[in-house]
C-alpha cells in the first residue's frame, strides 16, 4: 500500500499565497514523477503541473508564472508553492504520484485525499 497525505490548503484573499505539501508512505521502492491536479465544482480534474525525478517541471498555462512545485525525494514528499491566488484558482487539489513499488516492477499510481484551497475575491 501506498499513502499520500496532504496538508495546506485554506482560505486565502485573491493575491495572497499558499503552499501545499503531499508526503508518500508505504511500499515504496522508487517515485518518479510527481504532481498536482485540481478540480473546481462541476468540473473535470486537470494538470496543474508535474515535475519529473530529474526536476524537470510543466504547468498548465493558467498557472504559469505563479505556481512553483518542487520535490524532496529524501521525504517523498512534493511542494506547490501557489502566489498570486485568483478566485478561479479555488478547487480541491489533489497530488499524484507514479510509484515503483518493488526494483523489479510494480508501478502504482497513487492520490492524496484532496485538500481544499478557497481564493475570495
Amino acid at each position: 500500500q501506498v499513502q499520500l497525505v496532504e496538508s495546506g490548503g485554506g482560505l486565502v484573499q485573491a493575491g495572497g499565497s499558499l503552499r501545499l505539501s503531499c508526503a508518500a508512505s508505504g511500499s515504496i521502492f522508487r517515485i518518479d514523477a510527481m504532481g498536482w491536479y485540481r478540480q473546481a465544482p462541476g468540473n473535470q480534474r486537470v494538470l496543474v503541473g508535474r515535475i519529473t525525478s530529474s526536476g524537470r517541471t510543466n504547468y498548465a498555462d493558467s498557472v504559469k508564472g505563479r505556481f512553483t512545485i518542487s520535490r524532496d525525494n529524501a521525504k517523498n514528499t512534493v511542494y506547490l508553492q501557489m502566489n498570486s491566488l485568483k478566485p478561479e484558482d479555488t478547487a480541491v487539489y489533489y497530488c499524484n504520484f507514479d510509484v515503483l513499488r518493488r526494483w523489479y516492477g510494480d508501478k502504482y499510481d497513487a492520490w492524496g485525499q484532496g485538500t481544499q484551497v478557497t481564493v475570495s475575491s
